[in-house]
């Protein structure tokens, strides 16, 4: 059973499950067995409580005429395997009946965040490794006074697949030279501000900065800090309007500094950094005016090419100190090569 994942179907996006028999074989023998039996088709998602956790698996959920029994189905199968498995976001758990730990069986619940008080009291048997988003959404749906579902979100299939090898993160292949063939353009609610960059001086946080726009990473963020005549700033992940899918956090990570000669001045783009010099990962600034008190001192990568004058009535717009008092919203953020470059 090792090396296998559940690719759950649903009617409102596919959860892919790593399996965990190394810590629960026999919930991962009985999940394995009942969706290759094709027990979960049509069963629902009947319980959630808005980004905390989602319940769906009971086989009284297909029937719809059984809503007063839906929880109560297809439990008391398998005894318990706790473990020190925490129950962190993704987690995948055994439903049970109340002060009962070996009536698990064939429901389950998937953590939206971290539940410490279901450690020790369930089994956790699996690991969302693709569709957290779909599970966030799930948790939505909309509920009775009993958190019961008011819509019904099906499980069309369960599949069981090997898992497949990890794939090379995007732009880790490319030579330094190779990576200046590309652009990044910021389409932000004023227009675009198109990025090229210089590889040659710090060749990892443009790999970076490209496979996070590439991944879409940065698209719902904003312009969250503007300090006029020094930086307009984002990249920051708590002014993302949504959270990230596990694709995305995967390519979220620390940066070791890359420091160079670049100056600081009008159209640079740096990456922003706590104290820890190697604490750069998503937030970035375009200079707005000369900065030489940051060179040295923070990672500069690329600079503006076109949209000077965006980034300009962006640093002009009313603020309440460094916070804009609207939102500065960039939409999207494309990847794209330049002109007249070809592979």
């Amino acid at each position: 059973m090792s090396g296998k994942q559940g690719v759950v179907e649903t009617s409102v996006g596919t959860i892919v499950i790593d399996l965990l028999p190394e810590v629960a074989p026999n919930h991962v023998g009985l999940f394995i067995e009942l969706a290759k039996a094709g027990e979960y088709n049509e069963t629902i998602f009947h319980r959630m409580v808005k980004h905390g956790v989602i319940q769906g698996g009971d086989p009284f959920t297909k029937d719809q005429s059984k809503t007063e029994l839906y929880g109560r189905g297809g439990l008391n199968l398998i005894d318990a395997e706790f473990s020190a498995q925490q129950h962190v976001r993704g987690s995948v758990s055994a439903v049970l009946v109340a002060d009962q730990p070996n009536s698990g069986g064939m429901q389950f619940f998937i953590c939206v965040v971290e539940q410490p008080s279901l450690n020790g009291k369930h089994t956790v048997w699996g690991r969302v490794a693709e569709g957290m988003d779909v599970v966030a959404e799930i948790s939505e749906t909309p509920v009775d006074s009993a958190g019961q579902a008011l819509t019904r979100v099906f499980i069309k299939a369960v599949k069981i697949r090997n898992t497949p090898n990890p794939e090379p993160l995007p732009f880790s292949v490319e030579t330094d030279e190779a990576l200046s063939a590309f652009q990044a353009v910021v389409e932000t609610d004023f227009g675009p501000i198109t990025i090229g960059f210089y590889p040659d001086r710090a060749p990892n946080h443009v790999r970076n900065f490209l496979r996070l726009a590439d991944g879409g990473v940065f698209d719902g963020m904003s312009f969250h800090r503007v300090v006029k005549d020094f930086v307009i700033q984002s990249g920051a992940l708590s002014f993302r309007e949504k959270p990230l899918s596990e694709l995305q956090e995967r390519l979220i990570q620390k940066l070791e500094p890359e420091f160079n000669d670049t100056p600081h001045v009008l159209g640079v783009v740096s990456m922003a950094r706590g104290d820890d010099p190697a604490s750069a990962s998503t937030s970035f600034f375009i200079c707005t005016d000369i900065a030489s008190e940051l060179d040295g001192h923070y990672t500069v990568f690329g600079v503006v090419t076109e949209g000077l004058d965006i980034v300009k009535m962006i640093e002009n717009l009313p603020t309440d100190g460094e916070t804009p008092l609207e939102p500065i919203k960039i939409n999207q953020v494309k990847v794209v090569r330049h002109q007249g470059v070809t592979d």
